[in-house]
């Protein structure tokens, strides 16, 4: 599944998933924007393994819900590499509260970051995407989104609105020959997950048929899957990667 010469733009890759989605596409021969926020060292790190491993990669600072700073990564990816081929909308974050005490605040950082970003970032690279060579849109969601979670009204709102948003764009997408499709990751070992208590974690994995956490690497592949030429059939589909957590 040879990504040479595909430019790939994979937002929120400084760390986690993202990153691991980053480098597998970079180790296929793919051209990176490895995006970040806030996380400069980690993203500049990203990059520099890459390009270690035989890849090309930049890191590009824009935060996903400023649509100015969107389309300045955007300019930054034509400089470098030219047209985007393949946008992976990774970035998001979670604001847990039981719903009765969930701010309006809290709900709309999740939804702006979550969705919002997703929505800026594919209408900026969106002509990109219909003009390449079978382009992609991947958009990342989560388990979160099908089954809900306690505490995560706002998150799992926003993953689920992933699912909707990726079957319509995959219907727009198709008239040129592109694809859109949604990745839905169970809970994976990330700096995150493995922050939660040891007893939470227990009972969490007892519940996963194939009784372990995923592995970044689980996740990347499926991405690279669905990056490359080979996926040119797959289009408006929600993939899940949980351990068989929906059997």
């Amino acid at each position: 599944m040879s990504m040479d010469n595909r430019t790939c733009v994979i937002t929120g890759s400084a760390k986690g998933i993202g990153r691991g989605i980053a480098e597998h596409l970079g180790e296929e021969g793919a051209n990176v924007v490895v995006n970040y926020r806030s996380s400069e060292g980690p993203a500049h790190e990203a990059a520099d393994a890459i390009e270690s491993a035989g890849g090309s990669a930049i890191a590009v600072q824009a935060d996903v819900t400023n649509r100015d700073e969107v389309e300045r990564m955007r300019e930054a990816c034509h400089e470098a590499f030219g047209q985007c081929d393949v946008l992976v909308n990774n970035a998001g974050i979670t604001a847990d509260k039981q719903f009765t005490e969930m701010s309006r605040t809290e709900w709309d950082r999740v939804m702006d970051v979550n969705l919002g970003g997703m929505f800026n970032c594919t209408q900026e690279f969106y002509d990109d995407i219909w003009n390449a060579h079978e382009g992609r849109l991947i958009n990342i969601s989560s388990v979160v989104g099908k089954q809900g979670n306690f505490g995560q009204a706002n998150y799992a709102a926003a993953k689920s609105g992933m699912f909707g948003f990726t079957r319509t764009i995959a219907l727009e997408l198709a008239q040129g020959g592109s694809t859109a499709n949604c990745v839905a990751p169970g809970f994976t070992r990330t700096d995150m997950v493995e922050s939660i208590p040891d007893s939470v974690l227990d009972r969490i994995v007892s519940g996963i048929p194939l009784e372990r956490l995923a592995e970044i690497e689980d996740i990347a592949a499926v991405v690279r899957f669905l990056a490359s030429e080979e996926s040119s059939y797959v289009t408006g589909e929600v993939i899940d990667v949980n351990g068989g957590m929906d059997l």
